[in-house]
C-alpha cells in the first residue's frame, strides 16, 4: 500500500510539472480559448488509453506502476477542474457559444483520443498475456 502511495505522489510531481510546462509554453493561448487545458486533457486521454490497451492488460505489471502512471502522472497532468473553471468563466462572461464549443470539443476530442489510444494500445500490446481482473 505504501509503495502505491509513494508512486502516486512521485507521479503527481511529474504530471504537475509537465502540466505547468505546457501552460507556460502556451500561456498566451488561453486568453480567449483554453487551448493548453484542451491539449493536456486530450493528450492525457490518449496516453491513458494506450496504457489501458497495452500495459494494463499485461500480467505482472505491478499495481504501484499502474497507480503511479494512472492516478499520479496522468491524474495530475489532466484536470477536470481547469475545464470546469474555464467553462464557468466563459458562461459568466456571456460567451455561451465559446463555452459550448469548448465543452463539445473537450468531450469529442477527449473521448476520441481515449478510444484511439485503447486501439493503439491493443496493437502495441499484441502477444501480451491478458491481466486477470478477477483477482483485483
Amino acid at each position: 500500500m505504501l509503495i502505491r502511495l509513494v508512486a502516486v505522489f512521485l507521479g503527481g510531481v511529474v504530471g504537475t510539472s509537465l502540466r505547468w510546462a505546457v501552460d507556460t509554453l502556451l500561456s498566451g493561448s488561453n486568453e480567449t480559448f483554453p487551448f493548453s487545458t484542451l491539449l493536456v486533457n486530450v493528450a492525457g486521454s490518449l496516453v491513458l488509453g494506450i496504457l489501458v490497451g497495452s500495459l494494463w492488460v499485461r500480467r505482472g505489471v505491478p499495481d504501484w506502476l499502474r497507480a503511479g502512471l494512472g492516478a499520479g502522472v496522468l491524474g495530475s497532468f489532466t484536470t477536470f477542474s481547469a475545464l470546469a473553471s474555464a467553462l464557468v468563466v466563459q458562461v459568466a462572461s456571456d460567451q455561451m457559444g465559446l463555452a459550448v464549443a469548448y465543452l463539445a470539443s473537450s468531450l469529442v476530442l477527449g473521448l476520441g483520443a481515449a478510444l484511439a489510444g485503447i486501439r493503439l494500445g491493443h496493437l502495441l500490446g499484441r502477444g501480451a498475456e491478458p491481466h486477470d481482473w478477477s483477482t483485483e
